[in-house]
């Protein structure tokens, strides 16, 4: 499983926007690359990761909670303690005359408190362990599951170097590098985890992997050496990029006069609600790991039952429309909400907010019924190393999860609005009621549903928290702004929602015409999605034309711009 939703904060943002001219095209065209370029090797990587390992089993399932764990603490430090308290007093000490030596006791504070983390978590590593991997875990597998998170631990300091030294050089309005940097942790990837399936072979269903005496030191240490290696290189890769950018960072151990003291409420807000998440995180991981021994009599792992793995390659496909589209136009349309915000307009406000969530809607209405009727094809054409029933289970859990894609929209397009009203602390309060919603969702789930169905229990609480979220948001924000013009954006969703009902169906249709060949072979799975893609957007676009729903115009006008702004 991956760690939870993407990162929609404000504050993650390039910060280019306020550049001008030429610098800001190049600095834009450069980080648009580096992000397309690390999006496509990713991709690479995941397939001969799957290639590797399977995606679905012992080892997948093992190495996703190992390599998962320093993933998590990541979040909570870079998502909470990096951003909150370190990212300020970087920008703070670059406009200082004294800058240098102030980012010299920067980087030393991180570096030194990364290292303490990561030597508490290598301690602390077979606890972890216990608590993800749950108690149905065989003794061998917990073994395995210690040394591989051993293996991984190390990820936790360089995850967090990377982070602190891009924010250097992003307080320079140097944002090449630090874009690049995680495609240089895919390209070590690729090449390690190419080196372990020249070595040892593809993954099959009944390869001598999936059993825990089959995992010698040396391939532990290729497979999540590997995964380390390339957040090493990942971070070392700035290294240069410093040097030339004429930053020659040196220790300083003394903390006086860093600003490491002074941290907003709504950093501190946002600390706390990313805990709660990486908690309720921690809960479903268990319960997806338990599902491929529940499965069976106890004895051993179901194989081809979905587990972390299989939610974590869902969820991978399931958030691509979300991380293309959904963040860049709220992203266009958070500059004038925050402008409105600040100066006291809330009509200005509310009319961006009803125009980003019936924009948005319309795009992720329509990416909902894609991933629902293409679910299959789509794992096959982006995953072509995984196995049929690997792939059935990871299609299982993506059609349930798909549901929640409209929601996430709304409600992330809700919490920058209270971002932009600086309240740190309304999000934190509603975050409650939502994590215990995907919380007691996938625990009921473990109960009243066969194991082998568990994680897509998982997705679906996750797209019931969701909707959770966008009502208890609309409620709080409707209050603040005085409406947020409801009857013009549920009319909307009504009305694309019937589009998308009928262009799936229509989809569905002639999906079903290529029979089992759109999921097996992956020629006619990448025919079966440009063919069916294509019937259901015409059929939803050519729908909300006859109702005259202007918002597609809409759309389509702030993608062109988001566009013409990276390019």
């Amino acid at each position: 499983m991956s760690d939870t939703r993407p990162s929609d904060e404000p504050g993650t943002s390039d910060g280019a926007g306020s550049s001008g001219g030429a610098s800001l095209g190049r600095s834009s065209l450069v980080m648009a690359a580096g992000t397309a370029a690390s999006r496509g090797l990713g991709f690479v990587r995941n397939i001969l990761l799957v290639g590797a390992i399977g995606a679905t089993g012992v080892a997948a399932d093992t190495f996703d909670v190992a390599n998962k764990i320093p993933t998590m603490i990541h979040t909570v430090v870079l998502g909470g303690m990096l951003n909150v308290v370190l990212v300020p007093a970087i920008v703070k000490a670059h406009a200082r005359r004294d800058g240098a030596r102030t980012v010299d006791k920067l980087v030393t504070s991180a570096a030194l408190a990364l290292v303490a983390l990561t030597a508490v978590l290598m301690l602390g590593t077979g606890l972890v362990v216990l608590a993800l991997g749950g108690s149905r875990w065989s003794p061998e597998q917990q073994a395995l599951g210690v040394v591989m998170a051993l293996w991984c631990a190390p990820q936790l300091f360089f995850y967090g170097m990377y982070a602190v030294l891009s924010q250097v050089l992003n307080a320079r309005r140097i944002f090449g590098p630090g874009m690049w940097a995680p495609a240089m942790n895919n390209v070590v990837s690729i090449l390690g985890f190419g080196v372990f399936i020249a070595i040892y072979g593809w993954y099959e269903p009944s390869a001598p992997l999936d059993a825990v005496a089959w995992w010698t030191t040396p391939r532990i240490a290729l497979l999540a050496g590997t995964a380390t290696l390339g957040i090493v290189a990942q971070a070392v890769v700035l290294v240069p990029a410093l040097r030339a950018a004429g930053v020659r960072v040196r220790p300083n151990l003394d903390p006086r006069g860093a600003g490491l003291r002074t941290a907003g409420k709504v950093a501190m807000w946002t600390l706390a609600a990313t805990f709660l998440d990486q908690g309720v995180v921690a809960l479903t991981t268990r319960i997806a790991s338990s599902a491929p021994w529940a499965a069976g009599d106890g004895s051993a792992a179901v194989a081809g039952v979905a587990g972390p793995s299989a939610y974590t390659q869902a969820l991978m496909i399931y958030l691509l429309p979300h991380s293309l589209v959904t963040v860049s136009v709220a992203t266009a349309l958070f500059t004038g909400m925050a402008a409105a915000a600040h100066a006291g307009r809330d009509d200005l406000v509310r009319r961006d907010l009803s125009r980003g969530l019936r924009t948005i809607g319309v795009f992720t209405i329509l990416a909902t019924a894609v991933l629902v009727v293409l679910r299959e094809p789509l794992v096959r054409v982006l995953v072509p190393s995984m196995s049929l029933a690997s792939q059935e289970a990871v299609a299982q859990v993506l059609g349930v999860m798909a549901l929640g894609l409209a929601p996430l929209g709304a409600m992330v397009s809700m919490k920058w609005v209270y971002f932009a009203f600086e309240d740190g602390r309304t999000v934190f309060a509603i975050q409650i009621p939502i994590a215990l919603t995907l919380a007691a969702g996938s625990w009921i789930g473990s109960l009243v549903l066969p194991p082998k169905l568990w994680v897509v229990g998982v997705a679906a609480a996750m797209a019931l928290s969701n909707l959770a979220g966008v009502l208890l948001r609309a409620g709080s924000l409707s209050r603040r702004l005085g409406g947020i013009d409801g009857p013009r954006v549920i009319r909307l969703h009504v009305r694309a929602g019937i589009a998308a009902l009928v262009g799936g169906a229509a989809g569905f249709g002639v999906l079903s015409t290529f029979g089992e060949r759109a999921s097996a072979s992956w020629p006619w799975a990448v025919l079966a999605c440009v063919v069916v893609g294509l019937v259901i957007g015409l059929v939803y676009l050519g729908l909300l034309r006859l109702m005259r729903v202007e918002e597609t115009a809409a759309l389509r006008g702030l993608v062109l711009r988001v566009v013409r702004r990276r390019g």
